[in-house]
């Protein structure tokens, strides 16, 4: 890392007169002013700063001998020189610079935390994926191999296990009660340093960067605490405490145009890390539960179109199943609290769900079309959709744009289903109307997609493109618009936004 040293200089004016307070002559007579006449800053300012100092000192203090430096080697292998955005600042990132073959093995580093005194330690998915060896080492400089126990990529949770006894362990603390603006310590090894303590503030909770879904997770959850805590490579899989020293999140990624600190780190909530953990250490796998349903967070069109006291909430986007379909839950509900506690938004839902074991009972608090009401349901464990996982890899369905609808307020055409699009599609019938193309800037981009059928217009059935024309010609500039469609796949889904003013 280059270092740059600037000579600071303060540029003096000499004023004559005595308007200045001094003249040269004074200047020689008493070349050193006498400090002890300056302005001193007020006692309980200081006071106040040595007090957060000791609280710093007595966090890091107490904290830091349970964190571990953790190191990895993984066999060469071929790269691009182009490294993935979810490897940047991981240990794996030199991997993608341009190194290609040999037969030594790429190194990397990483941090984590004890949390038992007979060695299990927690740390980051991404640290351990792919790791052929994993040494760990302590505080007092003595080094352990260590066997990887689990991991879960859809959190970036991981727990490793060495053999050694009495070992000093960190507290865990309590996320739910942090607030934005408290202060924070992250804990680790950035950048080979050695042992690093930085201080920074809660500044978001709850945050979502979509760093899982690149990752290739299943269900990924991310629910982040942002700090500006400097947190860099290496600190990954470290604590991020609080002013008693306690636990309270693992730090995990950061948000940089450089692969460095830029003043944004997220660390995954110790209480659903400890959750994870605990299934990692019990069966090496985590045992996820689940509602049965796909949420998305509610927009300001969703509380227009779904009667909403506020744009807050997870809209169910489909058709609900398993325990969802059997309690009732449907199509365009907005979930707003699990067991009392708000759900602003689906990651909100998702943690809150996830804090909770298979065949756990719980209440959701649901409004449907402004209509609040109570849900109570039995969780079941999550098992990968395989209907899903076929739809995806299915070939974009061949919709070709002749005789199409061109509602330009919603921001897409549709063509009449013929016989040939009702076999792509795997349609039942060869009737209504299909999405054939969507304006790449209008205001259904990324939203609504090609061989889409469309079924309702803000209630309204479409099943021809006279209905749609009609649907569109009904709706106002800037007005919400509810499009309820059909997926290739069969399910259903409803997506709401504004029209084109």
């Amino acid at each position: 890392m280059n270092r740059t040293l600037r000579k600071l200089t303060l540029p003096g004016v000499l004023v004559a007169g005595t308007a200045a307070g001094m003249t040269l002559a004074d200047v020689a007579r008493d070349p050193l002013p006498d400090l002890g006449a300056q302005s001193a800053a007020p006692a309980a300012a200081v006071a106040s700063a040595n007090n957060l100092s000791g609280a710093f000192r007595a966090a890091s203090s107490a904290a830091m001998p349970g964190v571990v430096h953790v190191r990895v080697t993984q066999a060469a292998r071929s790269a691009s020189s182009q490294v993935p955005p979810e490897l940047r600042g991981t240990p794996w990132e030199d991997m993608f610079r341009g190194q290609r073959g040999g037969a030594t093995p790429r190194a990397g580093s990483g941090s984590g935390f004890i949390i038992s005194p007979d060695g299990y330690i927690l740390t980051n998915n991404h640290v351990v994926e792919g790791a052929d060896r994993v040494n760990v080492i302590l505080s007092d400089k003595r080094e352990f191999e260590a066997r990887v126990v689990g991991r879960d990529p859809n959190t970036d949770v991981a727990v490793v296990k060495i053999d050694a006894r009495n070992l000093p362990t960190v507290r865990l603390g309590d996320a739910d009660v942090l607030e934005v603006g408290d202060w924070v310590l992250a804990l680790g090894y950035p950048l080979d340093l050695g042992q690093t303590t930085t201080a920074g503030i809660v500044s978001a909770k709850g945050r979502s960067i979509g760093i899982f879904q690149r990752s290739g997770a299943d269900a990924p959850l991310e629910h982040f605490i942002q700090t500006d805590a400097a947190i860099n490579p290496g600190n990954s899989g470290g604590p991020l405490v609080d002013l008693q020293g306690r636990v309270i999140g693992i730090n995990s990624a950061i948000a940089s145009p450089t692969g460095f600190y830029s003043g944004y780190g997220f660390a995954v909530p110790i209480n659903l890390a400890r959750r994870v953990a605990e299934d990692l250490m019990r069966d090496g796998r985590v045992h996820r539960p689940m509602i049965g349903v796909e949420i998305r967070d509610a927009t300001s069109a969703d509380a227009e179109v779904f009667r909403l006291p506020s744009p807050d909430g997870a809209v169910v986007s489909a058709e609900p199943r398993g325990p969802g379909a059997a309690a009732g839950l449907k199509l365009g509900d907005v979930i707003v609290a699990v067991d009392g506690g708000a759900v602003r938004g689906s990651g909100d839902l998702m943690e809150l769900v996830m804090r909770k074991r298979p065949g756990d009972k719980v209440t959701l608090d649901v409004i449907r079309y402004g209509d609040r009401r109570r849900v109570e349901l039995r969780l079941e464990e999550f098992q990968a959709d395989a209907r899903r996982a076929a739809a995806d890899e299915r070939e974009d369905p061949r919709v070709e744009e002749v005789a199409a609808a061109a509602p330009g307020k919603l921001g897409f055409r549709a063509e009449t289903v013929t016989p040939e699009i009702a076999e792509a599609l795997r349609l039942d019938r060869a009737e209504g109307v299909v999405i054939s193309a969507v304006d790449a800037g209008g205001p259904a981009a990324g939203a609504l997609g090609r061989g889409m059928v469309v079924q309702r217009v803000n209630g309204r059935e479409v099943g021809s493109l006279e209905d749609l024309r009609a649907a569109a010609d009904a709706v106002r500039p800037g007005q919400a618009v509810s499009v309820q469609v059909r997926l290739p796949d069969g399910r259903q889904t409803i997506v709401n936004y504004r029209a084109r003013s």
